[in-house]
């Protein structure tokens, strides 16, 4: 695993490792014990060009190659992370304070899209399209938008790399990747060794580890890319969307959510309270379909408060490498001081702690808040962090209400004994993905996901990666002669 953070603290441009000209380096710390894992000199403007260029020359041949002989490639891949999975493992351990559950359920994931990856190959069709014209004969050709710009996240940043530039690469396109600076590894220099070393040709695949401070906005701005994939904030996404659109580039975007799980008074509690504490717990709370509120109804609200908070208390902080560890430390000084700093200020505007964990350094512990004033913007927000807001509310008609007042619309659950109440309760909810009787945190390769409101544009997963990586061209063909007015 440490030959990651040596061999691979480098650019790869045009299949070759090198480093960064610019003038200062990203120092690559590992956020539970400070180590530091890698130093990596930025690129500058000048390489993120040469990365473009090189994905624009490597691309047109790469687009006429064979589908089923594209998806060798990926198919290689999956093999070489199923090999390396206890080093990549390690990795993801070390660089974002991922705990070894967390680890294995993202290499999970990643492989699963990695297979979907090798059916996307063969997915594009063309179409016959009649004509009101005698002889004409419409073809609408479905082709690769060409060159991919993907930025990927910290929470998730093997997993979240890989689905966007697997799909792009597997329908004819080159991709540019530029990952989150808290993890230029796992998120970036990791994911190109993987498709080198699986056969991938040189260019196809560009990995750019550098900084905005650097660069600007010549990432986004660059002639050559046609789509931006971007994961991350909604306050960093609004800003890729106005770049783009100023571009007339095509943006996808997977932004933050504030999901609710919402335990109706027929629930099973007991499951409720297992998915509703996975659902906000999981990696610390740094994840966007994260059940940042759990609302719960009245009439049950006492059983299942202490019931959660029982279980809350079991949950182990400490160091990820421990395999009984549960929650380990976020990614950075500046996320622990905005969970302290939230926490903080709701207690001060009323609400009460059932659980109120500690800090040291990056690792926070749990914490239950309860008793929040209906216009706390905790509420509102998204918490990227290890904490609960319980909330109760009096019937169906309050709970639809409240977990629709937030500007997000990512992910959501709600348990109840009765399935088609929970699926016409589902209905009424502004989100892009909602689950009855299980958690929030949910994502398969074949259905479609994507937030509504500020969580997102587009989708991605299946299908809707056509959409997304690939775009339709019309040709016409007249058989026969044609007739013009003059």
């Amino acid at each position: 695993m440490s030959s990651y953070f040596t061999d691979l603290a480098q650019q790869y441009i045009d299949g070759e490792w090198r480093p960064g000209t610019g003038s200062w380096d990203i120092i690559d710390f590992n956020p539970y014990d400070d180590e530091k894992l890698a130093s990596i000199t930025i690129a500058t403007v000048d390489e993120v060009d040469e990365a473009y260029q090189a994905a624009a020359r490597a691309q047109k041949k790469w687009a006429e190659t064979n589908p089923y002989a594209r998806r060798v490639v990926f198919e290689r891949a999956l093999r070489l992370i199923e090999e390396r999975e206890g080093e990549i493992a390690e990795a993801i351990i070390a660089e974002l304070g991922g705990t070894r559950l967390k680890a294995g359920f993202e290499l999970h994931l990643a492989k699963e899209f990695l297979r979907e990856a090798i059916n996307l190959s063969l997915r594009p069709e063309g179409r016959i399209i009649p004509s009101p014209v005698d002889g004409k004969e419409n073809r609408v050709y479905r082709v690769p938008v060409g060159v991919v710009g993907v930025i990927s996240p910290f929470n998730f940043p093997f997993l979240l790399s890989i689905k966007s530039v697997a799909p792009a690469l597997a329908l004819g396109n080159a991709v540019v990747l530029k990952p989150h600076q808290n993890t230029p590894i796992v998120g970036g220099s990791l994911v190109a060794k993987i498709f080198e070393d699986a056969g991938l040709p040189a260019g196809l695949l560009n990995v750019v580890i550098t900084d905005i401070a650097e660069i600007g906005d010549a990432f986004l701005e660059h002639p050559i890319p046609k789509v931006i994939s971007f994961t991350g904030s909604d306050k960093v996404g609004r800003h890729v969307a106005t770049v783009c659109a100023q571009h007339f580039k095509r943006s996808v975007l997977e932004l933050g959510g504030n999901s609710a799980l919402v335990v109706l008074d027929d629930a099973d509690l007991d499951y409720a309270v297992d998915a509703a504490v996975f659902s906000r717990y999981v990696h610390q709370g740094q994840v966007c379909m994260a059940a940042n509120r759990v609302l719960v109804d009245r009439s049950v609200a006492e059983e299942f408060t202490e019931k959660f908070v029982a279980k809350v208390r079991t949950l182990k902080a400490g160091d990820p490498r421990d395999p009984e560890t549960v929650i380990g430390p976020v990614i950075n000084s500046s996320q622990a001081d905005a969970i302290s700093g939230a926490v903080e200020q709701a207690l001060a505007d009323g609400a009460t702690a059932l659980v109120r964990g500690t800090r040291t350094d990056n690792l926070v512990e749990p914490s239950v808040l309860t008793d929040l004033p209906a216009n706390s913007p905790l509420l509102k927000q998204e918490l990227f962090g290890p904490v609960a807001l319980l909330v109760t509310f009096d019937g169906e008609e309050e709970a639809v209400r409240l977990v629709n007042d937030t500007p997000y619309g990512l992910s959501g659950a709600v348990h109840t004994a009765n399935i088609e109440r929970g699926v016409a309760f589902a209905k009424q909810i502004d989100t892009g993905m909602f689950h009855v009787n299980d958690g929030t945190v949910h994502d398969e390769p074949i259905v479609p996901f994507g937030g509504e409101k500020q969580s997102g544009i587009g989708r991605l997963n299946g299908d809707t990666m056509l959409d997304s990586f690939t775009t339709t061209k019309w040709i016409s063909v007249q058989h026969g002669r044609s007739g013009f007015p003059f």
